[in-house]
Protein backbone atom coordinates (compact mmCIF):
# COMPACT_ATOMS: atom_id res chain seq x y z
CA UNK A 1 0.00 0.00 0.00
CA UNK A 2 1.47 3.53 -0.90
CA UNK A 3 1.35 6.37 1.75
CA UNK A 4 -1.14 8.34 -0.10
CA UNK A 5 -3.65 5.74 0.46
CA UNK A 6 -2.86 5.07 3.78
CA UNK A 7 -2.70 8.86 4.54
CA UNK A 8 -6.63 9.20 3.11
CA UNK A 9 -7.81 6.15 5.09
CA UNK A 10 -6.18 8.02 8.64
CA UNK A 11 -8.10 11.54 7.55
CA UNK A 12 -11.44 9.47 6.97
CA UNK A 13 -10.96 8.00 10.20
CA UNK A 14 -10.49 11.16 11.87
CA UNK A 15 -13.36 12.65 10.34
CA UNK A 16 -15.30 9.82 11.52
CA UNK A 17 -14.44 9.96 14.87
CA UNK A 18 -14.86 13.93 14.93
CA UNK A 19 -18.20 13.56 13.50
CA UNK A 20 -19.56 11.19 15.91
CA UNK A 21 -17.94 13.13 18.86
CA UNK A 22 -19.70 16.07 17.64
CA UNK A 23 -23.36 14.25 17.21
CA UNK A 24 -22.64 12.64 20.72
CA UNK A 25 -22.02 16.47 22.21
CA UNK A 26 -25.35 17.52 20.62
CA UNK A 27 -27.67 14.76 21.76
CA UNK A 28 -26.05 14.70 25.23
CA UNK A 29 -26.77 18.32 25.59
CA UNK A 30 -30.16 18.18 24.31
CA UNK A 31 -31.16 15.39 26.75
CA UNK A 32 -29.45 16.81 29.65
CA UNK A 33 -31.69 20.24 28.81
CA UNK A 34 -34.94 17.64 28.83
CA UNK A 35 -34.59 15.68 31.31
CA UNK A 36 -34.07 16.06 34.88
CA UNK A 37 -30.72 14.74 36.27
CA UNK A 38 -31.73 11.72 37.74
CA UNK A 39 -30.70 8.30 36.51
CA UNK A 40 -33.71 6.19 35.28
CA UNK A 41 -32.25 2.92 36.75
CA UNK A 42 -31.16 3.43 40.38
CA UNK A 43 -32.98 7.35 40.91
CA UNK A 44 -29.41 8.79 42.16
CA UNK A 45 -29.80 12.64 41.67
CA UNK A 46 -27.37 14.51 39.82
CA UNK A 47 -25.67 18.43 39.45
CA UNK A 48 -23.41 20.45 38.26
CA UNK A 49 -20.19 18.26 40.66
CA UNK A 50 -21.00 14.98 39.22
CA UNK A 51 -23.38 15.38 36.26
CA UNK A 52 -20.45 14.16 34.01
CA UNK A 53 -21.57 10.64 35.51
CA UNK A 54 -24.49 10.85 33.72
CA UNK A 55 -24.79 9.57 30.56
CA UNK A 56 -27.27 9.20 27.58
CA UNK A 57 -28.17 5.67 26.97
CA UNK A 58 -30.02 5.02 23.45
CA UNK A 59 -33.17 2.37 24.15
CA UNK A 60 -32.55 1.23 21.25
CA UNK A 61 -29.04 0.91 21.04
CA UNK A 62 -28.78 2.90 17.74
CA UNK A 63 -26.67 5.99 18.45
CA UNK A 64 -27.62 7.56 15.34
CA UNK A 65 -31.25 7.29 16.16
CA UNK A 66 -31.36 10.67 17.77
CA UNK A 67 -35.14 12.16 17.15
CA UNK A 68 -35.58 15.54 17.80
CA UNK A 69 -37.91 14.81 20.94
CA UNK A 70 -35.52 12.79 22.45
CA UNK A 71 -38.14 9.59 22.99
CA UNK A 72 -34.72 7.24 22.22
CA UNK A 73 -32.74 8.29 24.84
CA UNK A 74 -33.22 8.03 28.63
CA UNK A 75 -30.50 9.59 31.04
CA UNK A 76 -28.40 6.82 33.07
CA UNK A 77 -25.53 6.83 35.92
CA UNK A 78 -22.46 5.29 34.57
CA UNK A 79 -22.56 2.61 37.03
CA UNK A 80 -26.66 1.66 35.58
CA UNK A 81 -25.26 2.44 31.70
CA UNK A 82 -23.04 -0.06 32.04
CA UNK A 83 -24.97 -2.23 33.07
CA UNK A 84 -27.26 -2.15 30.76
CA UNK A 85 -24.81 -3.07 27.71
CA UNK A 86 -23.45 -6.04 29.96
CA UNK A 87 -27.20 -7.28 30.14
CA UNK A 88 -27.33 -6.60 25.94
CA UNK A 89 -24.32 -8.20 25.66
CA UNK A 90 -25.02 -11.14 27.36
CA UNK A 91 -28.31 -11.97 26.02
CA UNK A 92 -26.98 -11.33 21.98
CA UNK A 93 -24.44 -14.42 23.22
CA UNK A 94 -27.05 -16.50 24.34
CA UNK A 95 -26.17 -16.20 28.16
CA UNK A 96 -29.10 -15.14 29.18
CA UNK A 97 -28.59 -12.27 32.43
CA UNK A 98 -31.46 -10.26 31.53
CA UNK A 99 -34.84 -9.03 30.75
CA UNK A 100 -36.17 -9.66 27.89
CA UNK A 101 -34.09 -12.76 26.90
CA UNK A 102 -35.66 -15.45 24.73
CA UNK A 103 -37.39 -18.65 26.09
CA UNK A 104 -34.97 -20.44 28.35
CA UNK A 105 -32.29 -17.64 27.62
CA UNK A 106 -32.76 -16.33 31.62
CA UNK A 107 -31.96 -16.99 35.40
CA UNK A 108 -33.53 -20.62 36.45
CA UNK A 109 -32.38 -20.16 39.89
CA UNK A 110 -34.23 -17.81 42.22
CA UNK A 111 -32.62 -16.74 45.07
CA UNK A 112 -35.73 -15.63 46.90
CA UNK A 113 -37.61 -18.52 46.35
CA UNK A 114 -38.09 -19.17 49.49
CA UNK A 115 -38.02 -15.83 51.41
CA UNK A 116 -41.93 -16.12 52.26
CA UNK A 117 -41.92 -19.30 53.85
CA UNK A 118 -38.53 -18.20 55.59
CA UNK A 119 -40.12 -14.92 57.02
CA UNK A 120 -43.11 -16.58 58.59
CA UNK A 121 -40.92 -18.89 60.17
CA UNK A 122 -39.00 -16.77 61.45
CA UNK A 123 -40.50 -14.30 63.68
CA UNK A 124 -44.25 -14.34 62.45
CA UNK A 125 -45.42 -13.74 65.68
CA UNK A 126 -44.02 -10.56 65.98
CA UNK A 127 -46.39 -9.02 63.38
CA UNK A 128 -49.38 -9.40 65.41
CA UNK A 129 -50.02 -12.57 63.06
Amino acid sequence: MNSSGGGRLDQVVANSHREREDREKGYRAKALKMYPWVCGRCGRTFDHKNVRELTVHHRDHNHDNNPPDGSNWELLCVYCHDNEHQRLTEAMSGHGGGQGDGPGQGATHNPFAALGDLLKGQGGGNRGD
